[in-house]
């Protein structure tokens, strides 16, 4: 499969458990037979791991396929954690403790909750500052939909704001995939 379409793929996948997320805790806890949500996060974050294949090698793609890769790992961490969280089922008790443990655990919950998955963010973005002359429109929409993004998560706490910001920066990346000349879109994953 090619770089390209695993990026469309990981997008798309990103996009959704976003907009699933919207439903709320209540909704994400009560999921069966698996965490459909957080596993649709999870295969889309690791997916996204394909721009670093086919955005360049220069200056800026090393810095960004950096932040990238360890965003993704933050992710694999982060739902890592919400898979567990999701394991407690209807016994709150049982994940607020565990939340508050957590929340007390600055070794996890910085690079794992907090501060870590914006790298992917980040990263994705970076990459996104080399078409900046080439494709100005998915440049903005990238680094618009990154900080909508961030807003809607941590100032407003705002689910909605979230995945919209997640779909503006989507399709941002899916305008500058499409513009790619032919050699970069041959590469295979």
């Amino acid at each position: 499969m090619k770089s390209k379409t695993n990026c469309i793929i990981g997008l798309s996948l990103f996009v959704i458990s976003y907009w699933i997320f919207t439903k709320g805790n209540e909704f994400a806890h009560n999921q069966k037979p698996i965490d459909f949500a957080h596993w649709l996060n999870l295969i889309g974050a690791v997916l996204l791991l394909n721009f670093n294949k086919i955005f360049p090698k220069n200056r800026i793609g090393k810095i960004a396929t950096t932040l990238t890769i360890l965003g993704v790992i933050a992710f694999i961490g982060l739902n890592t954690i919400d898979f567990i969280s999701w394991s407690f089922g209807n016994n709150n008790e049982g994940r607020n403790e565990f939340y508050n443990r957590l929340a007390n655990t600055p070794a996890i919950a910085f690079p794992f909750v907090y501060v870590g998955p914006s790298l992917l963010f980040l990263g994705l973005s970076i990459h996104a500052m080399n078409y900046l002359k080439s494709n100005l429109i998915g440049f903005l929409l990238t680094i618009f939909g990154a900080v909508f993004m961030g807003l809607g998560y941590f100032l407003f706490s705002n689910l909605v704001y979230t995945a919209l910001g997640v779909t503006i920066f989507a399709l941002g990346l899916i305008l500058i995939l499409n513009k790619l000349n032919g050699r970069e879109n041959n590469n295979v994953a």
